[in-house]
């Protein structure tokens, strides 16, 4: 069994399928956040396909440290993310956010708490316009489950959502499965190719993108599993503080969220807010 990875840049890396074309690549480190943002295109289909992954653009976030520790750079980071966010969404009216996975197991929860903390707004604009700001993007929370819990495909709760809301962009969240140990709890990646729940634990369910659903979608994950190899078998493997790193990652992704699709608040008001 091959180790599993959601990373585009560990793909890339794959010995026996590295795509020397048909990619660019950028990096700028940032000191004073601790954070290395690594800018990736994959432009031609035949290179994508060689590394298993769609062409589109990706964005990876190393950070210094794993996301179970504290940093004092949460507000720098916050509106790093934000700001990448912004870059690959573009602006959009209306938009879906969808919180992936299981609640009851704690490293599949990443979404759900993030959904958690993601201000919804929809319902202020029809109900309350008077207290709708310009500043205040039209947004929608979704928690849709998994298929063993509601017996419907996420992908199916999203498209029915975004036709009932008449949403023109979907932000999924969820967590992801990396190769290596050193990218467990400490990279957020980005990317406008969407996703394939439970891909990175071989529970691939229908996919997220603009080609199912017809509208943009960006994924954002954070890998909190890993493939082990241990006397001929692949275990898989979460930090022990994995309860710590859901929390905080669904802090920094939530906030990020919150700044780019509502512009006309601040990093204060929104942590009022939610």
């Amino acid at each position: 069994m091959s180790l599993r990875t959601d990373l585009a840049q560990e793909a890339i890396l794959t010995p026996g399928k590295a795509a020397d074309r048909g990619f660019t690549t950028s990096c700028l480190v940032n000191e004073q956040a601790g954070v290395k943002i690594t800018r990736t295109h994959i432009h031609d289909p035949a290179a994508a396909s060689a590394i298993g992954k769609l062409p589109g653009r990706y964005v990876t976030m190393q950070f210094s440290q794993t996301l179970d520790n504290y940093s004092d750079s949460f507000k720098l980071r916050s509106k790093l993310l934000a700001g990448e966010l912004s870059r690959l969404f573009g602006k959009h009216r209306r938009i879906l956010v969808a919180g992936l996975g299981n609640v009851h197991i704690t490293p599949d929860a990443l979404g759900t708490l993030c959904a958690e903390k993601v201000f919804a707004t929809r319902h202020i604009k029809r109900h309350a316009p008077r207290l709708y700001s310009q500043g205040l993007g039209e947004v929608t929370v979704i928690v849709p489950g998994v298929l063993g819990q509601t017996g419907i495909e996420a992908c199916d709760l999203v498209k029915a959502v975004c036709r009932k809301v008449d949403a023109d962009g979907v932000i999924a969240v969820d967590a992801l499965a990396c190769r290596d140990i050193q990218s467990l709890g400490s990279v957020i990646q980005l990317t406008d190719t969407g996703i394939s729940p439970g891909s990175g634990v071989e529970n691939a369910r229908k996919e997220l993108s603009p080609a199912t659903l017809g509208i943009p979608c960006v994924a954002l994950g954070v890998p909190t599993v890993t493939d082990c190899r241990r006397e001929g078998s692949v275990l898989m493997i979460s930090p022990r503080t994995i309860d710590k790193l859901v929390e905080n990652a669904a802090d920094y992704i939530s906030m990020a969220i919150n700044l780019a699709l509502h512009p006309g608040l601040n990093f204060e008001e929104i942590r009022s807010l939610v």
